[in-house]
C-alpha cells in the first residue's frame, strides 16, 4: 500500500535520528530504488520531509513537527509551560499568558499571575480573542500563510475602541512590523486603559501554533516598556519550545 510505504519512509527517518540520504534510506527501508526516490519526493513536495542545503539528505519535515504539536492536549502544554510562565509573570510584576491556535481563531489557555499580592494586575481572561486585535492573535497570525492572513485581513474587524485597526492596510502593515520586530502589541484596542504584548512560538518556516504574552495598565505599558517585554517574551518563548521539545525546531 502507498501509504504504508510513505510510513516506512518516515518512521527510518525519525529513528535514524540524523538526515540521511536516499541510498541509505532505499537501504534501510528495503524499498525499490525508484519507489524509494519517488516516495522521498512526495514527501518534500508536502512538507513532510525537509531536504537538508548539504549532501542532499532528508530530516523530518516542519509540518510534521507542527502535526504532532497541534495533537498535544491543552493539559500536557500547560503543565510544561507553566514553571516558564510563572517565573516571567515574577520578573514583569505584571499578568503573564499562554494561546494556541486552533480551528482558525487563537485561545488563551493559561495564566500566570505576579506573586506580589499588594501589586495590582490585569488578568486577560481564558478563552478565543479577535484575530485582528489581541496580540496574542496577531502574533500568530503574522507567521501564517499567506491566504489565512488575507482571510483576516479581508474579513470583518470588530470596532472595540477607537483604537482597533479598522483597514485592511493598517492591518497589513501591522503584520509586515510583528515580523520584523518578533512581537505583536495591543494597544488599547480592546479595552481602553488595557495594552498587552505577545511573542511567537515560531516552528521553522511553518508558523506559529502558541504565543506567550503579557498584559497591564497602559500607565506602566509604555512605548519603552512594550519594546521591553516584547524582546524578553522572545526568550520566554525559547525556553517554553525547550520545555515542549521544540528547540530542534525552531533552531
Amino acid at each position: 500500500m502507498h501509504l504504508d510505504r510513505l510510513i516506512t519512509v518516515l518512521e527510518a527517518i525519525a529513528v535514524a535520528g540524523r538526515p540521511l540520504s536516499a541510498p541509505e534510506l532505499q537501504k534501510s527501508t528495503g524499498l525499490p530504488r525508484p519507489t524509494c526516490y519517488r516516495l522521498l519526493q512526495t514527501l518534500s513536495e508536502h512538507r513532510l520531509l525537509d531536504e537538508t542545503e548539504r549532501n542532499s539528505r532528508y530530516v523530518i519535515g516542519e509540518r510534521v513537527k507542527r502535526l504532532a504539536l497541534l495533537g498535544q492536549t491543552d493539559f500536557d502544554v500547560r503543565q510544561a509551560a507553566a514553571p516558564t510562565l510563572q517565573q516571567a509573570a515574577i520578573e514583569f510584576g505584571e499578568a503573564v499568558f499562554l494561546s494556541r491556535f486552533r480551528n482558525k481563531k487563537v485561545e488563551i489557555i493559561h495564566v500566570e499571575t505576579p506573586e506580589d499580592q499588594a501589586r495590582s494586575y490585569i488578568h486577560p481572561g481564558l478563552g478565543f480573542r479577535p484575530m485582528h486585535a489581541c496580540s496574542c492573535s496577531k502574533a500568530i497570525a503574522a507567521y501564517a500563510e499567506e491566504t489565512f492572513r488575507e482571510e483576516i485581513i479581508n474579513g470583518p474587524m470588530r470596532t472595540y475602541t477607537e483604537h482597533t485597526k479598522q483597514t485592511p492596510d493598517a492591518l497589513r502593515v501591522e503584520f509586515l512590523e510583528i515580523q520584523r520586530s518578533g512581537y505583536a502589541e495591543c494597544v488599547e484596542e480592546i479595552e481602553m486603559g488595557v495594552s498587552s504584548v505577545a511573542a511567537p512560538i515560531l516552528i521553522g518556516n511553518v508558523g506559529a501554533v502558541f504565543s506567550v504574552g503579557a498584559t497591564g495598565p497602559i500607565r506602566r505599558f509604555t512605548a519603552k516598556r512594550r519594546a521591553e517585554i516584547g524582546r524578553e517574551l522572545q526568550q520566554v518563548t525559547k525556553k517554553i519550545a525547550a520545555a515542549l521539545q521544540l528547540d530542534r525546531a525552531i533552531a
